[in-house]
This record gives C-alpha cells, sequence and structure tokens, in this order.
C-alpha cells in the first residue's frame, strides 16, 4: 500500500499477518529545519554539525531516508500567538515548509495538538544556573577531615602506632635509657610511649624525653614528621575552605525563591517560563511574579548564561543545557534540584507516517547506548572538578614523609640493639659466661610486659 502525505512523502506501508503496519519513508529527500543552539546545531565552515546532527545521521542510516537541512528562518523554536500560529520551527513544520524538525524541542501538550512528536531523545527539566562563589553549600560534621583522604588518615594512624611501639622497644632495649631492668623502673611503657607519640603530633609535647641516642633519633623522625603533616593538613584546609565563606546557599527554587539577594530570569517566552506561570506551586508562582514585575527575562541562552557569569544573577534553563554551560565556563555551577522533568523530541507533521518509525529508532538507539555516547561526546569538559583541585591528599602525594619517618624508625631502633649487644658481651667477658647467654638472659629481663622491680618486690615480701 502506497501513501502520500499532505506534503508528498511517498511511504511505503506493509501490513503484517498481525494487523500491524509498518511504514517506511521512500527514499527522497526531506527537508530538516533546525536553530543554531551548542551544542546540538553549530557551523563548521559551509557545514554543520553537532548532537542533533549525529543524530539525525543514525537515524537515517536506521529508517533509510536522505535529507537537506537548513537553518529555521526566524530564528525561534516555535511558539503560538494569539491568532493561533506557530512561529519558528514548529511553525515550518505545521506550513509544510519543513519535514522534519531537529532541535532541543521540548514535548508540550500544546505542541502536540499542533504537531507530531516522537518519543524523547533526551530527558531534561528545570534547574538554576549561577557562579560558583555567589553560594556556598551546606557544610558536613567532618569536614575538617576532608584535608586528608581515608587511606592517608589510615597511614597516619599505623606510624603513630608504629612509632609509639618503637619508642617503647628503644627505652627497653637501650642499657643507656634501662640501664638496671632489675631494680629500676621503665618510664618508657606502652602507654606513655603513645601518650609521648601523641603529645608530638599535637606539637605540645610530653616529658621526660628519651636519654638514649636511639630515642632521640626515634623523637626527632617522629616531630619532623608531625610537624610536616601539620602544615599540609593546615594548609589544604585553608585552600578547601577559604579565607571567606559565601554569603548565600542555594540548593533549589525554595531557597531562590526566599531570598532577594541574588536576581534571577529564564528565556523569554519559553516552556521554563510558561511551567512557571502555570504551576500552582506558591514558591514557583513567586518565582514566576517576581521575573514579571522585574522583567527579569533573556532573550537567548547565550545573554543567560552571560549575565550568571558576570555575577549576582541566577540563570533558570532546562538542566541539559545548563549542564553544557559548566562544562564550557568552570566558573558556573548548576544547583542539584531539578523539576518539571520533560523530554526533547523530534517534529513530524501531524499524522505522519515517519513518527512511529522515528520514536521506534530513537529507543533502539537509546537501548544500544548510542545516545549516552553522543551525550558523553558533546558535553565533555575541559574543567577541573573542584574535588580535583582541592583534592585531599592521598597516602602517595605524602609518601617521601613517611619514608623519612621509616628510616629514622629503623636508624633509632638498630643503635639500641647495638647498644645492648655490647654491653651484653662486656658482662660476660666479666662474668665469664657465654655472650648469647647474657644476651638471651637481657632481651628477656627487659622485653617482659611486666614491672620487673614488682616482682622483685613481691618475692621479697614472700621469703620474709
Amino acid at each position: 500500500m502506497v501513501r502520500i502525505s499532505n506534503m508528498g512523502i511517498v511511504s511505503l506501508c506493509v501490513v503484517l499477518l498481525l494487523g500491524s503496519e509498518i511504514c517506511i519513508a521512500a527514499r527522497q529527500e526531506l527537508i530538516v529545519t533546525t536553530i543554531k543552539q551548542d551544542p546540538y546545531t553549530m557551523s563548521k565552515g559551509s557545514q554543520l554539525e553537532g548532537y542533533c546532527m549525529d543524530l539525525l545521521t543514525e537515524l537515517a542510516k536506521k529508517l533509510g531516508f536522505k535529507y537537506k537541512v537548513h537553518l529555521v528562518k526566524d530564528g525561534a523554536y516555535g511558539r503560538q500567538d494569539e491568532t493561533g500560529n506557530w512561529n519558528g520551527m514548529i511553525g515550518e513544520v505545521v506550513r509544510g515548509e519543513a519535514d522534519l524538525a531537529v532541535a532541543p524541542l521540548t514535548l508540550t501538550a500544546a505542541r502536540e495538538k499542533a504537531v507530531g512528536m516522537t518519543k524523547p531523545y533526551m530527558q531534561t527539566g528545570i534547574s538554576i544556573l549561577l557562579r560558583k562563589d555567589i553560594v556556598s553549600e551546606e557544610a558536613g560534621f567532618f569536614d575538617f577531615l576532608s584535608p586528608f583522604s581515608g587511606e592517608t588518615w589510615f597511614g597516619i594512624l599505623i606510624a603513630y602506632f608504629v612509632t609509639a611501639v618503637c619508642i617503647c622497644i628503644v627505652g627497653r632495649l637501650s642499657p643507656c635509657e634501662w640501664s638496671q631492668p632489675e631494680t629500676e623502673p621503665n618510664h618508657f611503657t606502652l602507654l606513655y610511649s603513645l601518650w609521648y607519640a601523641a603529645g608530638a603530633l599535637s606539637l605540645q609535647g610530653a616529658g621526660p624525653h628519651p636519654k638514649a641516642v636511639s630515642g632521640r633519633v626515634i623523637s626527632c623522625t617522629w616531630w619532623l614528621f608531625a610537624v610536616v603533616l601539620l602544615a599540609c593538613y593546615f594548609s589544604s584546609l585553608s585552600s578547601s575552605q577559604g579565607l571567606t565563606p559565601a554569603p548565600l546557599m542555594i540548593k533549589g527554587f525554595e531557597d531562590l525563591a526566599n531570598q532577594d539577594v541574588i536576581e534571577y530570569g529564564t528565556l523569554a517566552g519559553s516552556s521554563t517560563l510558561a511551567f512557571f506561570k502555570n504551576s500552582n506551586n506558591p514558591s514557583y508562582r513567586r518565582i514566576y511574579e517576581h521575573m514579571e514585575r522585574r522583567k527579569s527575562f533573556v532573550s537567548s541562552m547565550d545573554e543567560g548564561v552571560q549575565k550568571a557569569k558576570e555575577g549576582n544573577f541566577a540563570f533558570i534553563g532546562e538542566s541539559v543545557s545548563l549542564d553544557l554551560a559548566v562544562a564550557r565556563h568552570c566558573e558556573l555551577v548548576r544547583a542539584h534540584e531539578v523539576i518539571g522533568m520533560r523530554g526533547y523530541s523530534i517534529v513530524t507533521p501531524l499524522g505522519s507516517p515517519m513518527l512511529k518509525n522515528l520514536s521506534i529508532a530513537i529507543l533502539q538507539l537509546s537501548e544500544a547506548g548510542e545516545l549516552a555516547y553522543l551525550r558523553t561526546k558533546w558535553w565533555a569538559s575541559s574543567c577541573i572538578p573542584d574535588s580535583a583541585k582541592g583534592s585531599s591528599l592521598r597516602a602517595h602525594g605524602m609518601k617521601g614523609i613517611f619514608l623519612v619517618l621509616a628510616i629514622g624508625l629503623g636508624i633509632g631502633v638498630l643503635p639500641s640493639l647495638f647498644e645492648l649487644t655490647s654491653k651484653s658481651r662486656s658482662t660476660a667477658g666479666e662474668q665469664k659466661k657465654s655472650c648469647c647467654a647474657v644476651l638471651t638472659q637481657e632481651l628477656s629481663q627487659r622485653l617482659r610486659m611486666t614491672n620487673t622491680q614488682g616482682d622483685q618486690e613481691t618475692s621479697d615480701k614472700n621469703k620474709a
């Protein structure tokens, strides 16, 4: 069966056994209207490129049609005037001047009555665009931990415990620190070593300090580690928090409606404006009345972005367009809240046989991941995220100071062993015993975690 549309498009319709019908447009040139908007349609020499052009190419491959693209004459998307006539791309399709309109055209009830609209090829909503330096985010309870990453904090904790254990071991092994294990108490117990290391980490200090060279080497190394660590911490904290907090906290439209410091507006005659105009939400109504009273409308997306860049202005627009502005202009940020979810669709004349096939093709491209790929391709950002600029210092970024600490601990522990070995050799010569036997006895006495002096006093009392 052959059908001829009101625009002269020839379609072959095949009726299947189950009664369904598939219509395939004949291979003739379709007239496609579009509008220049980055990154949907942009000029590249004498050609056009962008998200919509890539989408149109993929659809043409799937459905097998040829096309010719021209820019809409009046530079408008499509709005109905008081007489019921449409302008822009919608008007060209309604009047038969174009077979398709491929552009970021929002699917609305009014447009659906005048033209055919496919399944959305992109989901969008309404959000807020503003400068980063005029808004602030709510501070978290544990933001003071943000200068270092989790693995760095874990590394610091391990370094703290290892250093305390090394101080404790040196305090027991070194004869200069503990000369008479049988009669003298040992000051550097494990608990005291933990307290000593914590005091150094907080730059408060804790005494008494080690007397042996080995203990002093470990202490000096730990002090150096603490100074560098605290310097990195406070430097990163000041850079991430900023010197002066931002005066406002705008998370969404409720915050925007309840303040009068920042001016805000949207695109004149857009579906975004219609959303606020027709809404019954009190906050949204206040936003519309404010924009209507102040006449804070812009004539184009570029003008809205430019006013937002200049500061003290929040531009309300469709989220995908605002995401592009954020990707292109690193000083801007989009609010997290997105309202009024809707989709961008391709426009055909009412009753066009291509409408269903285009919708099916769009769904197939979505399921195959092609639409996601195009979104990634054309919305690529060259901005460095704030989380990367002021990112938490990771352990590998501080590996130098951890290496210095490890070397210092090694240099400190080894001399204590040499001191103990030297004393054991001297004692073995005096007592005419084996050096290994004396060394083993010394290690046994010094590494016992119980109090040697207390054990000796208990033994004397039992004898008495």
